[in-house]
C-alpha cells in the first residue's frame, strides 16, 4: 500500500501494529517524544538559516520526502556512506521473509538530497519524520556536516540525518551482494516490494544526475537473478496482507530503471 502524510500525522501505522506480534518492536511513544525534543534542543543555530534547518535524505526521502520544505538541493556528507544495512520486517518485508532498506553507516561519503524545512513548522515536521523513520528506533538522529553541491566553496551546513543504530536487532551489517539481492528480490512489506525501494532510490538519484555504483550493481544483479529464474518464479510471492488502516486516499540510467516497473509513491 502507499502511505500518506495523513497516515503519519494520525500515527496510523503504529495503531495498526499495536495488536500484532510486531508491537514489542515499536519504540514507546515517550521515547519518540524524548528523541524529538533532544534533537530539537541540539539543532544548529546559524544566522544564514534564519531558524530553518536542513534534512539530509539518502533513501526514500530523496523520492518521497513527504515533509514541508522551501528548498531542495543535492548535498554530500563525508564520513558516512549508504548501504542496505537494515532488515525490514514491516515496511519492506515480513518476520518470515525480511527485506532490506538503506542505512547511513560509518566511512566513505554519500550524495543525497538536502531539504530546507522552515522554522515555523520544524516541530510538526519532525514528528512526521519520527513516525516514519523512528518507529522501531533503528536509526540515530544526528546533525551531520553536509556540503551543498551547488556551493562547493561555501562552508559546510549542518543537516539532520538518520544514521544506523548498530545496536539495533535489525542491523544487518555488511552483507554479500548475493544475500542483499535475494532479500530485495523476494521480500514485500506493508509499503510494497523491497526491490521497488531500490529501484525508486536509484531512479531518484539518476534523475538528479547522481550515479551510485553500489546501487546500480545491485540493480543489475537483481535483473540477472530475475532472468535466471525464468517466468515461473514470482518474486513477490511473500506479499503480506494489507495494513488495516485508513486507505491511501534525466539520464539513460534513469530511463532504464523506470522502464522496468511503473513507479508509484510509497516510502
Amino acid at each position: 500500500m502507499a502511505i500518506t502524510r495523513q497516515d503519519l500525522e494520525a500515527d496510523r501505522l503504529r495503531a495498526s501494529l499495536c495488536s500484532t506480534p510486531l508491537a514489542s518492536s515499536l519504540l514507546p511513544e515517550a521515547d519518540i517524544e524524548r528523541s524529538v525534543h533532544d534533537t530539537l534542543a541540539s539543532r544548529p543555530n546559524g544566522d544564514d538559516m534564519q531558524g530553518d534547518v536542513w534534512l539530509f535524505g539518502y533513501g526514500s526521502l530523496i523520492w518521497n520526502p513527504m515533509v514541508v520544505h522551501t528548498d531542495r538541493r543535492l548535498a554530500t556528507v563525508h564520513g558516512y556512506h549508504r548501504g542496505f544495512y537494515l532488515y525490514s520486517r514491516i515496511n519492506r518485508g515480513t518476520c518470515d521473509h525480511p527485506g532490506l532498506v538503506l542505512g547511513l553507516d560509518r566511512g566513505g561519503c554519500c550524495t543525497g538530497m538536502a531539504f530546507r524545512i522552515p522554522s515555523h513548522v520544524i516541530e510538526q515536521e519532525f514528528r512526521v519524520l519520527w513516525r516514519r523513520e523512528m518507529l522501531t528506533g533503528a536509526y540515530h538522529p544526528r546533525w551531520l556536516r553536509v556540503k551543498l553541491d551547488d556551493a562547493p566553496d561555501a562552508p559546510a551546513q549542518r543537516a539532520l540525518a538518520f544514521v544506523m543504530n548498530r545496536e539495533h536487532a535489525s542491523y544487518a551489517g555488511r552483507l554479500p551482494d548475493t544475500r542483499v539481492v535475494d532479500c530485495l528480490r523476494h521480500a514485500c512489506g506493508l509499503y510494497g516490494p523491497a526491490r521497488e525501494y531500490l529501484q525508486q532510490t536509484l531512479l531518484g538519484l539518476a534523475t538528479n544526475g547522481v550515479d551510485d555504483p553500489y546501487l546500480g550493481r545491485l540493480w543489475r544483479l537483481l535483473q540477472d537473478s530475475d532472468a535466471a529464474a525464468g517466468p515461473g518464479d514470482d518474486p513477490h510471492r511473500h506479499r503480506p496482507a494489507p495494513m488495516q488502516a485508513h486507505p491511501a486516499n534525466g539520464a539513460d540510467g534513469a530511463d532504464a530503471v523506470a522502464a522496468s516497473i511503473a513507479p508509484h509513491e510509497t516510502v
